[in-house]
């Protein structure tokens, strides 16, 4: 929500979920970067796929990356949802993606 209601956004990461442009009433800002993350047979995320690769059509330059597995919280280490290996290519994929909005 903050990325595109509030100025100064330099780019929004979704983890594990995305919601329409239109929940925050209206369109995605012209250049604003995303990235969205979620596991393929996640079933809390297969709700909000279509929301993401929504966005990912209409918002020039955005990513959806969908990892395998059916995981939801699959990057925080602390839970028994984390998966080391896609938990490793997310942060890889995040530093690129913060290392080219600087």
């Amino acid at each position: 929500m903050l990325a595109q209601t509030r100025s100064g956004a330099q780019g929004a990461l979704l983890f594990s979920a995305a919601l329409p442009a239109s929940e925050f009433g209206g369109a995605w800002p012209p250049g604003l970067p995303l990235q969205i993350h979620m596991m393929e047979a996640d079933e809390w995320a297969l709700e909000d796929l279509p929301a993401a690769r929504e966005l990912v059509e209409t918002i020039e330059g955005a990513e959806l990356f969908l990892y395998p597995g059916d995981r939801h919280l699959f990057a925080d280490n602390s839970l028994p949802d984390y998966d080391e290996s896609a938990a490793t290519l997310l942060k890889q994929r995040v530093l690129r993606f913060l290392d080219n909005i600087q």
